[in-house]
């Protein structure tokens, strides 16, 4: 009896951890990846813009385009991450601009697993303060991003991307994980200037643990 309590605390705790609403998907060359979650955020937890096998997105291609099957990209993961991390919904295209070429001549796809996961979002306009609160627990940041992935948060004259990412999860975990509250200040004194001439925002995804 013991043993199968066990088991299904430890089963409680390995969805917890990854996410009872874990997803898969896998989006050919050219195609867009569109990532959305019913509840939660976005936590994208693998991602490849390549080839590794022969079969997938195969069809109707010359064998020289997809016999490659150790293309991968490195940074997938964290492009990935910048763009779709802690939103309910992105959209990404699977196309060389992107993510870069690991293959030339390679007909590529982009696989990508995410987690949709309970957090607060806290969004601070540039030149603005702001503080996040835990009332039970402590703050875990899961992820934090300096810059404007939508044209429409903190809108203001200066409109021209909604494709500036400056992620800042390491420092905001550094400075907020474990406090009970945490003062944000959007500044480029701060973060640095990511894109300059665009407004940009600092938003943060947490949880109080």
């Amino acid at each position: 009896m013991l043993m199968q309590k066990l088991s299904w605390i430890t089963l409680l705790l390995f969805l917890y951890q990854h996410g009872a609403e874990a997803k898969k998907m896998v989006i050919c060359e050219g195609e867009s990846a569109s990532l959305k979650c019913a509840s939660g955020f976005i936590k994208v937890t693998k991602a490849n813009y390549g080839r590794t096998d022969c079969k997938t997105c195969a069809r109707g291609k010359p064998a020289n385009q997809i016999s490659n099957t150790q293309c991968r990209t490195e940074a997938s993961l964290s492009i990935m991450s910048a763009r779709c991390d802690g939103r309910k919904s992105c959209t990404v295209p699977a196309v060389n601009s992107v993510f870069s070429d690991p293959c030339v001549g390679t007909y590529k796809y982009l696989d990508v697993s995410y987690d949709c996961i309970p957090a607060e979002i806290s969004v601070t306009c540039e030149n603005r303060r702001s503080v996040i609160k835990c009332w039970k627990g402590v703050i875990h940041v899961h992820h934090a991003n300096y810059g404007r992935r939508d044209l429409v948060t903190c809108r203001g004259n200066k409109l021209t991307t909604a494709d500036c990412y400056f992620p800042q999860t390491s420092s905001l975990r550094s400075r907020c994980d474990g406090k009970k509250s945490c003062r944000l200040r959007a500044s480029n004194s701060v973060f640095s200037d990511p894109c300059v001439g665009v407004y940009k925002y600092l938003e943060v995804t947490y949880c109080c643990k």
